[in-house]
């Protein structure tokens, strides 16, 4: 199906849980650490593909707040997973114009990590193709929190009326756009505190491939299914 896709039909938002890479490791016999080597690739490839696609803003659940509770050596690891990408793949993310931004607080992370990602964000911040963002260290009830106590400061401190709409409390998250479509790879079927006010009218798709073997292909069909989707936001189409 690749380039058959119709622009009016292509999601704006995509966000991907990216699930597996331990289990994909373990089912070849691998550490785990293969595994989030493989998956750290294949952003690579899909984000390449997201960008070809028309996809405006790509949100990858790269490091979740529960992703501390993991082993040492892992979370060590994955700590130095953003260096070893950008350092292989910023210039061709350069090259397609794709701009990294991302979602999340970089402080609990070594200074050595936190700055490789602002490092990125900074080099490719004048591009103007797909904006893709890294949820690092992010959890949504904790963005939803953050949120609401800066807009409770501001209310307190006579910055504003206490008369927050649904539209204004967007802004006050680190993601403030909605999501058109949402992809859980490797069989779990659970939103695993990812974006939860941003989804509310998303479509849904869990795949059973594991994300190191997520790639364009498997973007592509995702986004086939997605064109043939209905999206009535709680009313009723022509059909009903």
């Amino acid at each position: 199906m690749k380039g058959e896709i119709l622009m009016e039909h292509t999601p704006k938002t995509v966000a991907i849980i990216m699930d597996g890479n331990g289990r994909w490791a373990k089912a070849k016999g691998l550490p785990r650490t293969a595994g989030h080597k493989k998956g750290a690739d294949q952003v690579r490839d899909v984000a390449l593909e997201a960008n070809r696609r028309g996809i405006q803003k790509l949100i990858l659940y790269a490091f979740s707040t529960e992703n501390w509770k993991r082993p040492e050596d892992e979370v060590s690891y994955l700590c130095k997973l953003p260096g070893m990408f950008f350092n292989k793949f910023i210039q061709e993310l350069m090259d397609n114009n794709i701009r990294v931004t991302f979602a999340g607080e970089l402080e609990r992370f070594p200074e050595s990590t936190a700055k490789v990602i602002r490092r990125a964000v900074d080099q490719t911040s004048h591009n103007t193709g797909m904006e893709l963002c890294l949820a690092i260290n992010y959890g949504s009830r904790r963005e939803i929190l953050l949120g609401m106590q800066k807009y409770a400061d501001e209310v307190a401190s006579g910055a504003r009326k206490n008369d927050l709409s649904e539209e204004e409390f967007s802004n006050y998250l680190f993601v403030p756009e909605e999501i058109d479509l949402l992809i859980r790879t490797s069989g779990e079927v659970r939103i695993s505190n990812f974006l939860l006010w941003q989804i509310a009218y998303a479509e849904m798709i869990f795949t059973e491939r594991p994300w190191p073997e997520f790639d364009e292909q498997a973007l592509d069909e995702c986004l086939e299914e997605y064109s043939h989707r209905h999206r009535r936001f709680g009313g009723l189409d022509d059909e009903n």
